[in-house]
């Protein structure tokens, strides 16, 4: 008898994928998940198919999903964010934790929305994204969210005419998807799926997604953040287009999250966001990604971790 365990081995961080490397997420519904050595082998009525793990960043599972432990394991070693939601992916039920094991851009995002000055200045920062041709380091959160409010106004505006679907404002029930209006049902599923992939980088790169600097008060309040800045681009366009698009018998809910996809892949939205994040909250690219564990003393600074220190009193003399 021995103590091995069967399969692969546990990989080691420079083995796995970086996160701006990975597919953006895959959604699972009605099937069976399982490993085999460094694959998660999903099973359904049409067969059997083997996704490697450690390229992929998030995993939203849906109803009718059964998952073994060796399969948690494969996607928790391999640093994947797990996500459970309800019907068509637009509920989020629960979540499993990412692979993080560097604190530093946690203690930026932490420093800089616990003080007035650093916090406006990140969320102006977040603005001038959307407004690249003016200069909005002056205006106040006031101002800035009726500059944002209009631009919103423009940009289903231009994409109702653009797509030729009427639009008259947003309006859907998260308790049933299906009231809403073919529009709305997709701009729900685009923006679901784009919150799934905002909260993978987020946490994957080891901030908080509860620290928002424009959004507050909620667990989420940083995703929703982040997921403002791509919208206009990338959801709300495509929404417009699948609907645009409906034949008889379409899943709304499926043909949105595939459109989106494909754009998260083709327009290498990933490799934005992990530049996108960290330039917000100040880290260069490769800072503070090393793993390494300190203690931190009121006095001396950081001292070295795994250290048996002996007893003294105030006066370390």
């Amino acid at each position: 008898m021995t103590n091995q365990i069967a399969g692969a081995k546990k990989a080691d961080l420079t083995e796995l994928g970086r996160v701006r490397d990975r597919i953006s997420f895959l959604y699972l519904e009605h099937a069976e998940l399982n490993r085999q050595d460094s694959a998660i082998t999903v099973t359904d009525k049409r067969g059997v198919v083997a996704v490697p793990a450690a390229m992929i960043a998030v995993l939203m599972l849906g109803p009718g999903v059964d998952v073994t432990h060796r399969a948690m394991e494969l996607i928790g070693d391999s640093g994947a964010s797990v996500v459970w939601v309800g019907e068509r992916g637009v509920r989020q039920y629960a979540h499993g934790r990412a692979l993080s094991h560097s604190a530093a851009l946690l203690e930026a995002q932490a420093r800089l929305v616990s003080n007035q000055r650093s916090r406006l200045a990140v969320a102006r920062r977040m603005y001038q994204m959307r407004f690249p041709d003016t200069d909005v380091s002056k205006l106040s959160m006031q101002a800035l969210r009726g500059k944002e409010g209009a631009r919103v106004r423009r940009v289903y505006r231009e994409a109702s005419d653009a797509s030729g679907v009427a639009w008259s404002g947003r309006t859907y029930d998260p308790d049933d998807f299906a009231a809403g209006t073919p529009i709305n049902q997709a701009l729900t599923a685009a923006h679901a799926a784009l919150y799934g992939l905002c909260y993978s980088v987020i946490v994957a790169l080891g901030a908080s997604p509860g620290l928002g600097f424009v959004h507050t008060g909620h667990d989420l309040s940083f995703v929703y953040d982040f997921a403002d800045l791509y919208k206009a681009e990338v959801t709300i366009p495509i929404a417009f287009s699948v609907v645009a698009g409906l034949t008889a018998g379409d899943d709304i809910g499926r043909k949105t999250r595939l459109a989106v996809r494909d754009a998260f892949v083709d327009g290498k939205l990933m490799l934005r966001m992990v530049a996108d994040l960290k330039a917000l909250l100040g880290q260069k690219d490769g800072e503070g990604e090393d793993d390494v564990v300190n203690l931190w003393d009121d006095k001396l600074g950081l001292q070295k971790f795994g250290v048996s220190y002996r007893e003294f009193t105030e006066d370390p003399s």
